[in-house]
């Protein structure tokens, strides 16, 4: 039940930055390059998210990387973007 609970807290989290970059990604006219990668690890002891992108459009550039933790202890994490546009 503490492992449902903790997959929830994380997919809650996760969730509205996904759509936002969804969002994003649907916003962009033109060519494009990106890069992404995406772990994921739930067991006994916790979960946790993390991922790291980077955009390349007519718009701009654009890099990130995100981690979202839940244990016994609470939830914590850190999200970092950089960017510009013209």
């Amino acid at each position: 039940m503490r492992a449902l609970k903790r997959v929830l807290a994380v997919g809650t989290l996760t969730a509205p930055l996904m759509l936002g970059c969804a969002g994003l990604a649907s916003a962009n006219e033109g060519p494009e390059a990106h890069w992404g990668n995406t772990s994921f690890v739930a067991d006994e002891t916790g979960a946790c998210f993390a991922q790291s992108f980077s955009v390349v459009s007519p718009n701009g550039v654009e890099h990130g990387s995100h981690l979202i933790c839940a244990d016994s202890t609470g939830v914590s994490g850190f999200f970092t973007d950089a960017g510009a546009s013209w």
